[in-house]
């Protein structure tokens, strides 16, 4: 069984799939930068920390599981 469900993460973004994708994709690169960030010892300006506790060490798990809980948003570029 896959957790988060794909359902859940649809609610979050409006039922599109592409931006699901594409936020969670950015949010697993921003846990990524933040714990390489964390061994060389650098500032968090650009990467900031897990929102959530996770037993996964998976950051694209991270990013799912923190897009289902309703911490991570998105906004449509208006153009």
């Amino acid at each position: 069984m896959i957790h988060p469900r794909l359902d859940t993460l649809l609610e979050k973004t409006g039922g599109s799939r592409y931006a699901l994708v594409i936020v969670a994709a950015k949010r697993a690169r921003q846990i990524n930068n933040y714990h390489h960030q964390l061994g060389e010892g650098l500032g968090f300006e650009d990467a900031p920390p897990p929102l959530i506790e996770s037993r996964s060490k998976n950051y694209l798990t991270m990013a799912m599981e923190e897009i289902a809980s309703g911490k991570i948003t998105y906004k449509l570029p208006t153009g």
